[in-house]
């Protein structure tokens, strides 16, 4: 067994090796170049019966390990959305694994869960979000989406079917556009909706969620005897940060009664500038909102933020008191556990307050502009271009682009020459970009979120792509 001297030792030489590794991660390969099984046949096929030196496990940790993981906190990552971190949200993260503590009711950590609600009392004003809405750290936007949809359910059989099961309301449709996140989808199934009644709404021109399609399919609906009960509103679509129109979405929703659940995973970040403030019109009408600062906010994941309107009705839906988690604090103090579907829980609230008062709102502020901004320039950049366009609207820091030689317009060989580019620039190691379909067609989505990100990673990263997608066409 490790003694305490080993593990000062070892953690020295750890911490050293973190520092080396960001200050040299922009000169790694983004994404593994490793094959599918590469890692696994390096592994012995038995546990060790026998103690191993820790510098062993390290070495292998350098030797087998690493190379077989893409970077993600590179400059020079590009793709999907980010999982940002920071080195306050690291250090915090050093701290909460050192108190290695079980963060499930107040008593096991009131300092856990007094923080975490002060935390997200400060996120809620620095957002403007309603002042009556009361938040709580999930793991991820999938598990806060499932809980809404539970919770919608709830108050729809005016919380008996928690007892009753689902049989005496089916079917209860939730709606979203076409665009909207699969994780959506995988809520309706693990809540026992069905897939069936997943209704996925046309979208508009700007790939919106379209109210006017939104309201029909509810009528059609109501006309076949099925039962409206939730709508999935979209701040940010993954393929192309597609903004939902929140106000009129939120209009029909109150028409007929339905809750409405706001996903705002990765765009909900960007309400921390005032600017961007326009993307909740309506916002007083929603039941349920969720954003991840895991993504934009320079935080370590798992830290996903999720506000309710009505607090009572998620914890008549979530609530099952054993025994023994019965204190004589309950009443008088917030018991998260009772918030959502884990009973366990991590301390993810450190985090977020060391990132916060780290960083403060203004410096927060100041790096999405710079990531807005490095992204409108790229747009323009691709709209100077003959040979590039753009292939979906531009409302965040995701651009979605295609390469397009003038002499082809097959479009099946425009989405094989865009696949073959996307391959090529991944497998340089230089850079990783992903991609997406807009209107059917094989686009690139380029995103400048990374936290050390710099405009000059976004410019070399631009004359990379337009040199290798023209080389691959001479």
């Amino acid at each position: 067994m490790m003694t305490l001297d080993e593990f000062q030792k070892f953690a020295h030489q750890l911490v050293d090796w973190m520092v080396d590794y960001y200050r040299n991660i922009e000169h790694f390969p983004v994404k593994s170049q490793v094959e599918p099984g590469e890692i696994l046949n390096q592994l012995p096929q038995e546990a060790p019966e026998k103690a191993e030196d820790f510098s062993t496990v390290f070495e292998d940790f350098k030797q087998i390990i690493l190379p077989g993981m893409t970077h993600w906190q590179s400059p020079n990552f590009f793709a999907y959305f980010p999982a940002n971190a920071s080195y306050p949200s690291l250090l915090a993260e050093m701290l909460t694994a050192t108190l290695a503590a079980q963060c499930m009711i107040w008593e096991t950590s009131p300092a856990a869960t007094e923080l975490e609600e002060r935390v997200m009392d400060w996120l809620k004003k620095a957002m403007g979000l309603p002042p009556q809405w009361e938040g709580v750290i999930q793991d991820t936007a999938s598990t806060s989406t499932l809980v809404a949809l539970l919770t919608a359910r709830e108050r729809y059989s005016e919380f008996s079917a928690n007892e009753r099961g689902m049989a005496p309301f089916a079917p209860l449709r939730v709606y979203c556009s076409t665009e909207t996140h699969s994780s959506i989808e995988k809520a309706v199934m693990l809540g026992g909706f069905g897939k069936e009644n997943l209704v996925k709404v046309a979208v508009d021109e700007q790939l919106r969620l379209d109210p006017s399609a939104l309201e029909k399919a509810i009528e059609r609906d109501l006309k076949a005897g099925k039962k409206p009960l939730a709508v999935v509103a979209t701040l940010g679509t993954t393929g192309t940060t597609a903004i939902d129109p929140l106000k009129p979405i939120a209009a029909i929703c109150a028409r007929y009664a339905l809750w409405l659940h706001v996903d705002a995973a990765f765009a909900g970040t960007a309400l921390l500038l005032p600017e961007y403030r326009w993307m909740i019109e309506g916002v007083e009408q929603v039941d349920s909102f969720v954003f991840n600062p895991h993504k934009w906010m320079f935080t370590h994941f798992d830290c996903s933020a999720y506000y309710v309107k009505d607090r009572q009705a998620l914890l008549r839906t979530m609530s099952v008191l054993p025994e023994y988690l019965k204190t004589s604090t309950r009443g008088r103090v917030k018991e998260y556990r009772d918030w959502g579907i884990q009973l366990g829980r991590r301390f993810r609230a450190l985090k977020l307050w060391f990132v916060l008062r780290s960083f403060g709102l203004e410096g927060i502020r100041q790096i999405l502009r710079n990531h807005l901004q490095w992204a409108a320039g790229l747009e323009e950049e691709i709209k100077g271009q003959n040979d590039f366009e753009m292939m979906a609207p531009r409302t965040l820091n995701l651009v979605c682009f295609r390469y397009h030689p003038p002499a082809v317009s097959d479009e099946q060989k425009l989405d094989e020459i865009n696949q073959a580019l996307l391959q090529r620039l991944n497998a340089s190691g230089r850079l990783f970009l992903t991609h997406t379909r807009v209107q059917g067609k094989y686009t690139l989505r380029m995103v400048t979120g990374q936290t050390y990100l710099q405009k000059k990673h976004v410019q070399q990263a631009w004359q990379f792509i337009k040199q290798t997608a023209r080389e691959m066409t001479l």
